[in-house]
């Protein structure tokens, strides 16, 4: 085998090879890109570089293999669906305080689940990995929710609040808690003013 042909093997074994791993790259970019939806953007808008963001979103998966999560059984999804009308309910007299109960409810029923509930960055990256499609809904609640403390949010908003926090929950609980159904306001002649999430 003449030295010429010995390169050429060369050459094309290196370009095969370089092919192999652009493929590679490019199926593990899409598997990413299915998985974590928007959150994949999100990450590589905050982060320095796409590789640096897809090692962030790899370290997630990693950390989400090591949880012990449960699924609920038919009695406790009842019983937190059930809790969930109630607190829509009491949302008409005390909404401000509805949005906080609302929070509490969600991080009991993601604690449930198996989740870590401490650190809200800690908790945001862990639910990515299976719930990253309902993660805009959790942010948006939450910042609601501080928002609310701080004296900041309006009716409106604590409306908002809720139907943020009804995304994760029903997608933590497996259904829609209740009848999948827009918000409404009140009607202007019924004796309360506050809009109300729709049951």
């Amino acid at each position: 085998m003449s030295s010429t042909q010995v390169v050429v093997i060369v050459i094309v074994v290196a370009v095969i090879a370089a092919l192999v791993a652009v493929a590679v790259v490019a199926s593990r970019r899409r598997a990413l890109r299915e998985r974590f939806g928007p959150e994949y953007d999100r990450v590589v808008a905050e982060q320095d570089s796409r590789s640096a963001a897809e090692r962030e979103l790899r370290e997630r998966e990693r950390r989400h293999a090591e949880l012990e999560l449960t699924p609920l059984d038919p009695e406790s999804r009842a019983r937190y669906a059930a809790a969930w009308e109630e607190l829509q309910v009491r949302f008409v007299d005390s909404p401000a305080e509805t949005v906080g109960e609302a929070d509490e409810l969600v991080s009991r029923l993601i604690a449930e689940r198996g989740y870590p509930t401490g650190d809200f960055s800690d908790q945001i990256a862990h639910l990515s990995v299976e719930h990253a499609r309902t993660l805009t809904h959790y942010r948006d609640a939450h910042e609601i929710r501080q928002r609310n403390e701080r004296g900041e949010a309006g009716t409106e908003d604590l409306r908002q609040a809720l139907v943020h926090y009804r995304a994760l929950f029903a997608d933590l609980l497996g259904e829609d808690p209740v009848a999948p159904q827009q918000p409404e306001q009140r009607h202007p002649d019924h004796d309360h003013d506050h809009d109300v999430p729709s049951r």
